[in-house]
């Protein structure tokens, strides 16, 4: 098999390396190495070893096939204004990068089929969430462990960890299983948010809408707020709200910040213009920008459950990324801070069913 150009421009990608940059840590010239990258040049061995070397990446890895690769355009992103290139660049690869690992999970497991309601045509965001609340029969409720919510409906949950507050989380569809990317080095209730946010995404903006801009946030975030806060259940447990005492303590039964609950009640007529105001200078002057009383980080049931059965194979996340010829760091950012806990077996009342193929 020979040398694979699109990969190296995948592993610089992620190591945000320049040409000049890579060229100077391998000891090639930029000239060879544009040819390199383009395909024009068949790079020797020992130079594939030197490249190799500078990105951290296996040699192997530049000699697999095709993959798939996050289109941009498909792919949202929350603070596309602030950015950069490199960083959106690095986070797609990363995309690319979880494709591989995905395929790996299908040649081994039976995972969920994803269970979607189709909300392009309509567009309204509150009436999405409610449809897709039914449509996942969770009724009124307060949902205690998002993340394993999503996997259980098929969602492909990956982490971030990028390092940058400019990638806050993204999410898109690959044919018909949909992935969502979240920053894990958030509080448990802003990765929520995001995560709630980017099933927006999915849910509004699979056809015929963009995925970008400030309308296709909005509705994402009036759905993220509609889906984690339902309506009738607010207005039933909250229907006056005089301090903060009390935002603080119904923030723990949505698992949402305060300040998201704050507006979920002014937004629905529950408090004044006025009580929002105040609260938000309350929230700042008493926590800045730290949250309250934050929730325990929650974890994936599925690869809590991958992990199990790989270590009753005497196998682990090291020789995952060695089949895939991928850096074992490359993995551990995937499942960053998705399986702090995944030393002990998951649930027995999981309802996240995985099989071996």
């Amino acid at each position: 098999m020979q040398f694979n150009p699109a990969r190296l421009e995948l592993a610089m990608d992620r190591r945000r390396f320049t040409a000049r940059a890579l060229a100077e840590l391998a000891d090639v010239t930029v000239v060879s190495l544009s040819q390199i990258k383009t395909g024009k040049q068949l790079p020797q061995e020992t130079t594939i070893r030197r490249i190799a070397d500078a990105l951290e990446y296996p040699p192997e890895f530049f000699y697999g096939n095709d993959f798939d690769t996050l289109p941009a355009e498909a792919v949202s992103f929350r603070s596309l204004s602030s950015v950069t290139q490199r960083e959106r660049n690095a986070a797609i690869a990363a995309g690319g990068i979880a494709y591989l690992v995905s395929d790996w999970l299908h040649s081994k497991y039976t995972l969920p089929k994803a269970n979607f309601v189709d909300a392009s045509p309509e567009r309204d965001p509150a009436t999405a969430a409610r449809a897709l609340r039914q449509t996942w029969s969770l009724g009124e409720k307060p949902i205690s462990n998002l993340i394993k919510l999503l996997e259980s409906k098929g969602i492909r949950v990956f982490s971030l960890a990028e390092n940058t507050k400019n990638v806050d989380a993204f999410s898109c569809w690959r044919n018909d299983e949909p992935f969502i990317f979240l920053n894990t080095f958030k509080t448990t209730e802003r990765s929520r948010f995001d995560a709630a946010h980017e099933l927006g995404h999915l849910v509004l903006h699979k056809h015929g809408g963009s995925n970008q801009g400030l309308q296709a946030e909005a509705e994402a975030n009036a759905f993220a707020s509609s889906f984690l806060m339902p309506l009738a259940d607010v207005i039933s447990e909250m229907p006056r709200a005089h301090s903060l005492k009390q935002i603080l303590h119904g923030k723990k039964r949505w698992g949402v910040s305060a300040a998201a609950l704050t507006y979920r009640l002014h937004k629905i007529g529950l408090i004044t213009d006025w009580q929002y105001r105040t609260f938000n200078i309350q929230l700042r002057s008493a926590f800045k920008n730290s949250e309250p009383d934050s929730m325990a980080r929650e974890t994936s049931t599925l690869w809590k459950m991958v992990l199990e059965d790989l270590w009753g194979q005497k196998l682990t996340r090291a020789d995952i990324a060695k089949e895939l010829n991928i850096p074992h760091g490359e993995l551990e950012n995937l499942l960053f801070g998705l399986t702090a806990s995944s030393d002990h077996p998951p649930s027995k009342n999981s309802n996240v069913k995985l099989s071996l193929v």
